[in-house]
């Protein structure tokens, strides 16, 4: 018999024992999808843009939509990844849910930098251009007032935002999975302490952080788990379309990074991790003190307690350090990212956030 052909080893496995047979397909499948799948479609709600500034856009979503809650929601993302994890499919997209439900959504969405953004820094994001997508948000929804969701690095900078402009129409703040205290980030904390990681160095060479070089930072927190653990679990339940589709999904958001703007990045790494001066009060944005007990708006403050990139403990500190006289902190079980995709995202955070927003504007 000639083994070298599909069609005789299949013939093979047909003479085995069901076990070994369920296995064969199982990484038959498996390995189809890693190399004759295309690439699964993302960002599907509806949307329309509807404002422009060198690579950022925003956009607001499902227009069409009667919109039931009138206090517009404005969702920050992150510098790091796109931001349609938000988005990623029919049926797990925070936004879809929002939007679902009557709310408002518009997102902010900085785009891919390139080679001349690499002097960009938080300055710039928050203080030109968060400023500007607020007052457009405030205008297209017709509303006196907007709350505002960051993740990640996108809370990190709403906060910032929020406490230097303390008279803006800011009634909410939605918080997800964003560290706030530097004090100890975990294995982050000796990665880039300055005794040994010449920062300078990496941002004058590079001009722009590469996505890889992000990419390779938050895999190497649980490398096993990072690297291994995904093609594993695909091997294993390959037979299952569900995870087979949401695993496609979930690879294709993780491996399309962005490059992290090099004068930004010096900031983050340099006066967050190294200095940890936003929760000492000793953080400057174009010489204007960040002081977060100027945030006074309602905040939901949520942590994720199998998150290795944005420790609950970053995260809760913050509640400390706001003036906010409702203010809500919640640990759900999720990791960084499945805080907001996938079965666990869809029965917990959505409905967390979505029933605290309405609750608290008046809707």
């Amino acid at each position: 018999m000639d083994f070298t052909t599909t069609r005789s080893l299949d013939a093979m496995v047909d003479s085995l024992p069901e076990d070994y047979q369920k296995e064969y397909k199982r990484f038959k499948r498996a390995i189809d999808v890693l190399t004759k799948e295309p690439e699964p479609k993302v960002g599907q709600t509806p949307k329309e843009l509807i404002w422009t500034k060198n690579k950022a856009k925003l956009y607001r979503y499902q227009p069409a939509k009667v919109k039931t809650n009138k206090v517009p929601i404005l969702i920050i993302y992150a510098l790091i990844n796109k931001p349609y994890i938000l988005d990623l499919s029919p049926g797990s997209s925070l936004i879809e849910y929002l939007t679902d439900k009557g709310h408002d959504v518009y997102l902010l969405d900085w785009g891919t930098p390139g080679y001349e953004d690499r002097h960009m820094k938080f300055d710039d994001y928050v203080l030109d251009y968060i400023p500007r997508a607020v007052r457009k948000v405030l205008r297209k929804s017709e509303a006196d007032e907007l709350s505002i969701l960051g993740y990640c690095i996108g809370g990190t900078l709403t906060a910032i935002f929020t406490a230097l402009h303390p008279n803006l129409p800011i009634r909410n703040l939605v918080f997800l999975t964003s560290p706030f205290d530097f004090s100890d980030s975990g294995l982050f904390t000796k990665w880039v302490d300055e005794k040994y990681f010449n920062l300078d160095l990496m941002v004058d060479t590079y001009g722009n952080i590469p996505p890889e070089t992000i990419d390779f930072g938050n895999k190497l927190l649980k490398p096993i788990t990072n690297y291994i653990g995904p093609y594993v679990s695909l091997a294993n339940r390959a037979d299952n379309e569900e995870f087979v589709k949401n695993w496609t999904l979930l690879q294709k958001w993780v491996a399309d990074g962005v490059p992290f703007p090099g004068e930004a990045y010096r900031q983050w790494i340099g006066e967050f991790y190294q200095k940890n001066k936003l929760i000492n009060d000793e953080l400057y944005i174009r010489g204007q003190q960040v002081k977060l007990s100027n945030i006074k708006a309602n905040v939901l403050n949520i942590a994720a307690d199998r998150d290795h990139i944005a420790i609950p403990e970053q995260t809760e500190r913050l509640m400390d350090k706001i003036s906010s006289e409702d203010k809500t902190f919640e640990l759900v079980s999720a990791g960084h990212v499945s805080v907001t995709v996938g079965k666990g995202a869809v029965k917990n955070t959505y409905p967390l956030i979505e029933t605290w927003v309405r609750e608290h504007s008046g809707a």
